[in-house]
């Protein structure tokens, strides 16, 4: 079998322990705080990122990787591995131009290189999930085609949704009007979001009140699902409190096999905002 190596970019919210542990690689996506400019995960983790948040008057911008980002990372493992195949899992092509990016990248290596680029139309740990099952199937034996297929069916099977605190950085960032914005804020409307099977950002639902919100995600998440065997990750943007209360009602409602709370990268709390919860639930793995 050959050898089979593992990209990903920051958006996916990979811990780096777990990046370390199956040797994935990341290529980052850029925060721009004014005139700086950080690499996401590398130069400003969260922690660090949420706290200039709160002081600063500028609200950061993001962008993504250019081709040669990619292709950098491409050709180091290609030397590292002459004959490894790669497979390279990204942000939707439909929130960002990161999947576009590694895409380029891929034309300007030699033809005939194994390099099979993947849309997730995820984000998240929606993405991060599909690497680290990826990277065990690997792992379990199975060969390129299999570990493709197998990622292309958990996409299928993942069902995501988030709950933004504030309705301020989406207005800012152009994702809702400036109206809705102040409307919302005002009658403490919390919009539940989930990303569709093409990838795009979906309102779901706006409830009145963070704890009806919470409720009804957990309302929706029995009508995706109709057995109660699940595995689970909490993902927040500075609300770990919050993201283990989240945690605790929904292992009350379902059978939990695994669990996992991780922070949203600074890229996606630039874009929603401190205070976000997210779920990303799928069918309890076989492991």
């Amino acid at each position: 079998m050959s050898k089979i190596r593992f990209v990903t970019d920051s958006t996916s919210d990979i811990p780096l322990e777990i990046r370390e542990k199956y040797n994935i690689e990341m290529v980052p996506l850029k925060v721009h705080f004014g005139q700086k400019v950080f690499l996401d995960a590398i130069t400003i983790q969260s922690k660090e990122f949420y706290e200039k948040l709160a002081v600063s008057n500028v609200l950061p911008t993001t962008s993504q990787p250019s081709p040669v980002d990619f292709l950098n990372v491409y050709k180091k493992i290609y030397e590292e591995d002459p004959n490894c195949t790669i497979i390279s899992i990204h942000l939707s092509s439909a929130m960002s131009g990161t999947y576009q990016s590694a895409v380029l990248a891929k034309s300007l290596l030699d033809e005939g290189v194994d390099l099979h680029i993947v849309d997730a139309r995820s984000a998240s740990y929606g993405i991060g999930v599909l690497m680290v099952e990826a990277v065990k199937a690997y792992e379990n034996g199975k060969n390129k085609d299999e570990i493709l297929e197998i990622v292309a069916k958990l996409r299928e099977d993942i069902r995501i949704y988030f709950l933004v605190d504030t309705l301020e950085y989406l207005q800012k960032g152009g994702r809702i009007g400036k109206a809705a914005s102040v409307v919302g804020s005002l009658l403490n409307i919390k919009p539940i979001l989930s990303i569709d099977d093409e990838g795009e950002i979906t309102s779901v639902d706006k409830v009145r009140g963070k704890k009806k919100a919470i409720n009804r995600i957990v309302d929706v998440l029995k009508e995706d699902f109709s057995m109660t065997d699940v595995d689970m990750i909490i993902v927040h943007s500075n609300d770990i409190s919050n993201a283990k209360d989240f945690s605790q009602l929904l292992k009350e409602q379902f059978q939990v096999h695994n669990v996992k709370l991780t922070s949203l990268s600074p890229v996606i709390g630039t874009h929603v905002g401190p205070g976000t919860l997210g779920i990303i639930m799928r069918p309890r793995s076989n492991e």
